[in-house]
């Protein structure tokens, strides 16, 4: 094979391979971007469902008003909960297992929340007015369940922060203590240092200053090797220094 072909051959593959690198990141932008738009969209529909409900609780009377206001509370209590377990995981991972239990409980929220959207609907006023104890006795305790949920992941990591706040103000007071005794014997021990140079200074300059009593042969002697008036010790290798000429 001529050295022209595998060049072209080898551009041909780099050329497929970035062609498929960026299909392959243009098809996850467009997810990424997709799944956004979805929870955007999501959340503006959960907004003005909301929204009418309150609506319907305070500008409707009767059967209808009921509906909407057991919708709404059911709906806010499940939503708060799912927040509060699903941001509490990250730093506990022991409430998954309460995660699977609100999985569970949202399963019949859902139900029931459909079933009060259907009956909405309904034409027949009477007939949903004797079904609404029943309902009602249901919303009560789909919601308790969820409140129960979320304020026992609340009281746990609440409980953690104090217990983490309380441990770590005792190894701050332990610290803060260790760090004063240590500054004080630091202190101390610097000014007793300064002292003895100080004493250390002033004794031998007193006492040859002064000739005082303590000042004999002895005292003023100085060492052998520093002595001036003693001759230089010679070696054998050392030349002997000749005499400088006089004329």
């Amino acid at each position: 094979m001529e050295p022209g072909s595998v060049l072209i051959i080898v551009a041909l593959l780099m050329l497929f391979t970035f062609l498929g690198l960026g299909a392959w990141a243009t098809v996850k932008v467009i997810g990424a971007a997709k799944r956004g738009v979805d929870r955007t969209i999501t959340q503006a529909r959960r907004t003005v469902e909301d929204t009418t409900l309150k609506a319907k609780s305070l500008g409707q009377v009767g059967v209808p008003g009921a509906l909407a206001q057991l919708r709404l509370d059911l709906r806010t209590s499940m939503r708060a909960t799912q927040q509060a377990l699903y941001r509490g995981v990250q730093q506990d991972p022991s409430l998954k297992e309460s995660i699977g239990l609100f999985e569970r409980l949202s399963a019949h929220g859902y139900e029931l929340d459909d079933e009060l959207k259907r009956l909405e609907q309904e034409p027949d006023r009477k007939r949903t007015a004797e079904l609404l104890p029943d309902l009602r006795e249901r919303t009560a305790k789909v919601i308790q369940s969820a409140d129960s949920l979320r304020w026992a992941a609340r009281d746990r990591a609440r409980r953690f922060a104090q217990d983490d706040l309380s441990s770590l103000s005792a190894q701050i007071e332990v610290e803060s203590g260790a760090l004063r005794d240590w500054s004080r014997e630091s202190v101390d021990e610097l000014a007793e240092a300064a002292a003895a140079w100080d004493a250390a200074q002033e004794g031998p300059s007193s006492s040859e200053a002064t000739g005082g009593p303590g000042a004999g042969p002895a005292a003023t002697a100085r060492p052998a090797a520093l002595d001036p008036s003693r001759p230089a010790e010679r070696y054998p290798w050392q030349k002997t220094a000749r005499p400088e000429p006089t004329t």
